[in-house]
């Protein structure tokens, strides 16, 4: 069981200084828990309690009681200072886990968040690398700490037992303490499997509630409230019987522990008469006893963290483990800035488990071309354009830009070279001036304003409550939806890419805003190369290539004349939308 964390202990070694004084101070505490009481014990009550008990005088009686106060002194202090170190590095380490998963997060291909929901991802990184950390500081806290102790005290207890009655009471006094394991080895299998439920069950409720909260309008506009609350009630039903399960077993581990250890002093207690062992020595004993089965409760205690851990750190590798297919080669190509001709050559793509999405499509889009990608909807126009930046590869064929295959360059000097403009663009919950740079991280002010002119947001943003400074709301929410089209807009004005994606950016829009931008896009457009997705007709009127798909094939390309003549799809379409 260990073995599966030691890759993530090495989070740990930044923090060695800090817990390595921690485990000193766990040290102390188990030897001042599993010695120092039984041996008070042992020196400190006969010395006052035994009949022919020499007077004390006032100096010595104080002595002899600070041995108590001395010893939860040294114990207090030294568990304090532990456990509030292993806090510390516990949420340090905690900070890497998450920083690690988020990082990973980053590179994940597209189609992995289409097989993961929202929610349950957001759960693996906040709840599960919770979990881990506290099984991982658990570890590192009481790992040292309890068997010190346990060992301390059955040190003791073996050597006064041997001094007193020799090696038969050794035997009789710590014969029950490995029965005390099998409890222990049984809860711990049946909570492995449950850990992993709940964790899963608990994924399931977050993306659940994950999914509500991004579709508050729609569920308050269909009436969805009460089916929407007994979804969520069947969710947690389900976590809460999960739970239930795991609590069932982890409570179970202490009362068995504790029943056992009775039965061992009963035996102790017996062998005792019968030896007629002096009642000091058989205190000091009893003492030792218990003190040994503290320690072994809480390395039970310790045994249930761990699987709790072991069903997070499995959902977390499914994350960190999961294979990154969109890399940068071993020898990337050098590219700077491409002039923008995209070829495509017998190109197949199928998301996983699909048909395919794009079936031996083959195009030329020559430098400086408005293209128009038309055609009804799943017919693998966004396919197209997403293999353009390598949001996925082609599992087939080739996409070049500038003659060199995209999956020869680096991704991010690909990407930097194309600007996107989607139907839905997000913003960012900070100011507005921060999610335009995001199009040119390191523009100055003044390169700002003159995109947000170019795209005619200039005027509204200075009109709101701090201009350029005013945060926007979480996805852009306190702006109308032309506003952040708009804003959309000027971030591609201001990345300035030979090559840019226009993916149904004026599709949700009204007449007016539709205008304005289809004003501005006229501007933006100039000398770039641009892929234009769109249903309306009237979005691509400046195209001067159609590429119309059809079932992921290329049924027809060329100028408007050329594919209204020669294809019936886009002819019935285009004639519909004029009579419309």
């Amino acid at each position: 069981m260990y073995r599966r964390f030691q890759p993530y202990l090495q989070h740990l070694r930044s923090q060695r200084t800090l817990l390595a004084f921690a485990v000193l101070c766990g040290l102390i505490y188990g030897v001042a828990t599993g010695f120092g009481l039984p041996y008070m014990v042992k020196t400190v009550f006969p010395v006052i309690f035994a009949p022919n008990a020499v007077p004390l005088g006032a100096r010595d009686l104080v002595l002899l009681a600070a041995w108590l106060p001395a010893i939860f002194l040294v114990r207090g202090v030294s568990l304090y200072l532990n456990t509030y170190l292993i806090q510390v590095v516990g949420t340090r380490v905690l900070e890497t886990i998450r920083v690690d998963l988020f990082r990973k997060l980053q590179v994940l291909p597209l189609s992995y968040f289409q097989r993961n929901a929202t929610g349950d991802l957001l759960s693996r990184v906040l709840a599960d690398a919770n979990q881990l950390q506290i099984a991982l500081t658990t570890t590192a806290n009481e790992v040292i700490k309890s068997p010190a102790a346990l060992v301390s005290a059955i040190l003791y207890v073996a050597y006064q037992a041997y001094q007193s009655q020799g090696l038969a009471m050794v035997l009789a006094t710590l014969g029950v303490v490995p029965l005390t394991v099998l409890p222990i080895r049984y809860v711990g299998r049946k909570l492995l499997r449950r850990s992993g439920q709940i964790q899963t069950e608990l994924g399931s409720v977050s993306s659940l509630v994950s999914e509500n909260l991004s579709a508050a309008k729609e569920v308050r506009a269909f009436n969805l409230e009460d089916l929407e609350v007994q979804r969520f009630s069947r969710v947690s039903r389900l976590l809460i019987r999960a739970q239930l399960k795991f609590f069932k077993y982890e409570k179970v581990l202490t009362p068995l522990i504790e029943i056992i250890s009775a039965f061992s002093l009963s035996l102790t207690f017996i062998y005792a008469y019968r030896v007629h062992l002096a009642l000091e020595n058989f205190i000091m004993l009893i003492t030792a006893l218990y003190v040994c089965y503290d320690p072994i409760k809480k390395l039970g205690g310790l045994n249930n963290e761990l699987n709790r851990g072991i069903g997070a750190l499995n959902r977390i590798e499914e994350v960190l483990l999961a294979p990154v297919s969109i890399v940068d080669p071993p020898a990337p190509h050098p590219i700077g800035r491409l002039t923008g001709r995209i070829a495509f050559q017998d190109v197949s793509f199928s998301y996983r488990g699909s048909e395919p999405a794009l079936r031996n499509v083959s195009a030329a889009i020559p430098a400086g071309t408005i293209c128009a990608l038309v055609g009804p909807s799943g017919a693998g126009k966004s396919t197209f354009a997403n293999l353009v930046p390598r949001f996925f590869d082609a599992d087939a064929g080739a996409v070049t830009i500038d003659g060199i295959d995209v999956r020869a360059m680096r991704v991010a000097e690909l990407r930097r070279n194309i600007a996107l403009v989607s139907q839905e663009p997000v913003l960012f919950n900070d100011t507005v001036c921060n999610n335009l740079q995001l199009g040119r991280p390191g523009a100055t002010r003044v390169e700002v304003e003159q995109a947000a002119r170019d795209a005619f947001a200039h005027d509204f943003i200075t009109a709101l409550p701090k201009g350029y400074d005013t945060v926007v709301g979480e996805r852009g929410g306190s702006l109308s939806g032309g506003q952040r089209q708009r804003i959309a807009l000027a971030r591609a004005f201001l990345r300035n890419a030979p090559i840019l994606i226009l993916d149904e950016a004026t599709s949700a829009l009204d007449s007016e805003s539709e205008a304005t931008i289809q004003e501005a896009l006229k501007k933006l457009v100039v000398g770039k190369t641009v892929l234009i997705i769109a249903h309306r007709f009237s979005t691509i009127r400046d195209a001067n290539l159609i590429l119309v798909f059809n079932e992921g094939e290329l049924v027809a390309q060329g100028p408007h004349a050329s594919v209204y003549a020669s294809s019936p799809l886009y002819r019935a379409a285009y004639d519909r939308q004029q009579i419309d």
